[in-house]
């Protein structure tokens, strides 16, 4: 190695460094310029600087961050993305109505049904006889594929009574993938020319995490995002008869089943909208674009709760049986939607 190569491999290593000494200062101040821009949009002849924050810019934000200068008040990360996603969700109930709602969702609710039980059973196949993947990381992957993502995983481990290990492992895959399947999807969906109502029902089917779902809805199209968020919050529904399933099957009774009450406000929220709001349309979609902003902010929490440990945790088998089965998904679904 030169002189030279050596300075600059120093130079790279201190300036690392100095970035993780002060990742809570830039964390502060990214999570600062990223509301104060998102709320330039009520600001007359600022809206222009708050256009180019989308979701999929918080997340690549937070992703970037999390990777470069590592994690920042962890818990703090954790606990707000998660309320804050629930309460962005409810929000958006604000700006959808019930009976539209009822019927884009409506197409996509027989393929739901079927997706849910053959990824869980596909899934199960390929981890335990083709990976051979221990049996709760498996049903863990599987069942986050099958209904939604972290949430699913979150309800179903302690019913499970999986470990830390399993329950970060199975996280981790499901995360890595909603974080590309937000990117990708999108553009695929363009470059196909779905329709908004075919793009929000793929999404829904195919894409793990409701927030992943909802942002990629968001970025796609407003019509898109309502249909989308409506398919998929149907299908977390499914994680209260799987986490009864889970404890049949696997002996596990007393365990406290998490139900996603959130889900049960947002269809309420679509209800007072439908009913109560409508000769004031704007106290609705007052709500529906404050939300629709907080939800930004909730990428940039998600991505930034990423970690390299968590990377080199994952390990390739759990990665590989999450990326086999979202592709299984991904194309039957797709191909379901299209033909």
């Amino acid at each position: 190695m030169t002189t030279s190569t050596a300075g600059v491999e120093q130079k790279g290593g201190g300036l690392l460094a100095t970035l993780r000494t002060h990742n809570k200062k830039i964390y502060v101040t990214l999570v600062s310029s990223i509301a104060i821009l998102l709320l330039l949009d009520y600001v007359p002849g600022l809206e222009f600087m708050s256009a180019w924050v989308t979701p999929p810019v918080a997340l690549f934000l937070g992703l970037a961050f999390a990777l470069i200068c590592g994690q920042a008040h962890p818990n703090f990360n954790k606990k707000t993305s998660k309320y804050l996603l629930q309460y962005s969700v409810v929000g958006l109930g604000f700006g959808m109505n019930l009976h539209a709602a009822l019927a884009s969702g409506k197409e996509g609710m027989s393929f739901t049904i079927i997706s849910v039980v053959g990824t869980l059973a596909i899934g199960w196949f390929l981890g335990r006889k083709f990976f051979k993947l221990e049996k709760k990381t498996t049903y863990l992957i599987s069942s986050g594929t099958a209904i939604c993502g972290g949430s699913a995983i979150a309800a179903v481990g302690p019913v499970l009574k999986a470990n830390d290990s399993e329950m970060s492992v199975s996280l981790a895959a499901i995360f890595i993938l909603n974080a590309i399947a937000l990117f990708i999807f999108p553009a695929i969906g363009h470059s196909l020319d779905m329709t908004q109502q075919q793009f929000g029902t793929w999404a829904a089917i195919a894409i793990h995490d409701t927030s992943s779902v909802v942002g990629a809805g968001a970025a796609y199209g407003e019509e898109a995002l309502g249909i989308a968020t409506t398919i998929k919050l149907t299908r977390a529904l499914w994680i209260i008869p799987i986490a009864f399933f889970t404890s049949f099957v696997f002996k596990s009774k007393g365990q406290k089943i998490s139900i996603p009450w959130f889900i049960f406000f947002f269809v309420a929220a679509m209800v007072v909208n439908t009913y109560l709001l409508q000769d004031v349309p704007q106290i609705g979609q007052g709500i529906n674009e404050l939300a629709r902003k907080s939800l930004t902010l909730t990428m940039f929490f998600i991505g930034a709760s990423l970690s390299m440990k968590v990377l080199k945790n994952v390990g390739l088998k759990p990665l590989l049986l999450g990326i086999l089965l979202w592709v299984i998904i991904s194309l039957s679904s797709l191909a379901y939607i299209m033909l």
